[in-house]
C-alpha cells in the first residue's frame, strides 16, 4: 500500500502500529494493541475507499457536465426513488447498494418463491417471468 500511495513504508508501518506521546518535549513511542492497530487499518481502508469514490464521482461529473447539458447525466435509482445529494459519499453508495440487494431478495422471495409454492400446491396462476427483476453486479 505504501508503494501505491508513494509514501515511506517504514513510516506507514509506524503510523499503523504505534502512537507517539510528547510530554515536555520528550517523545515516547508506544506500540498499539493488536485491536487498536486493526482499528487503524480499518479507518485507513475506509478513508482510501471514500477518497477513491469521491475522485470517481468528480471525474464522472466533470465528464458529463452536470447542470449544463441535460442530455448527459448519471442517476441512481433505489427502492425509494431518485436521491439528489449535494455530496455523495462512499457510505451512501454502500447504503444504496445494500438497499438494492434487499429489494432484489424481497422481490425474489415474494414473487418467485410464492409462484413456486402455488405450483407445488396446484393453484392456477398465470406464470410470469422474473426477467424484470434487476440483477445486481
Amino acid at each position: 500500500i505504501a508503494k501505491l500511495l508513494s509514501i515511506d513504508e517504514g513510516g506507514l508501518e509506524m503510523c499503523m502500529t504505534s502512537r507517539t506521546i510528547v510530554v515536555r518535549g520528550n517523545s515516547t513511542v508506544i506500540p498499539l494493541k493488536l485491536s487498536d492497530a486493526n482499528e487503524n487499518k480499518h479507518a485507513m481502508a475506509k478513508a482510501l475507499y471514500s477518497r477513491c469514490f469521491t475522485w470517481l464521482v468528480d471525474r464522472i461529473n466533470s465528464t458529463t457536465n452536470p447542470g449544463t447539458n441535460t442530455q448527459k447525466f448519471i442517476g441512481v435509482l433505489d427502492i425509494f426513488g431518485f436521491e439528489n445529494f449535494a455530496h455523495n459519499s462512499f457510505e451512501q453508495l454502500c447504503i444504496n447498494f445494500t438497499n438494492e440487494k434487499l429489494h432484489k431478495f424481497f422481490n425474489h422471495y415474494v414473487f418467485a418463491l410464492e409462484q413456486a409454492e402455488y405450483e407445488r400446491e396446484g393453484v392456477y396462476l398465470a406464470l410470469f417471468s422474473m426477467a424484470w427483476v434487476p440483477r445486481m453486479f
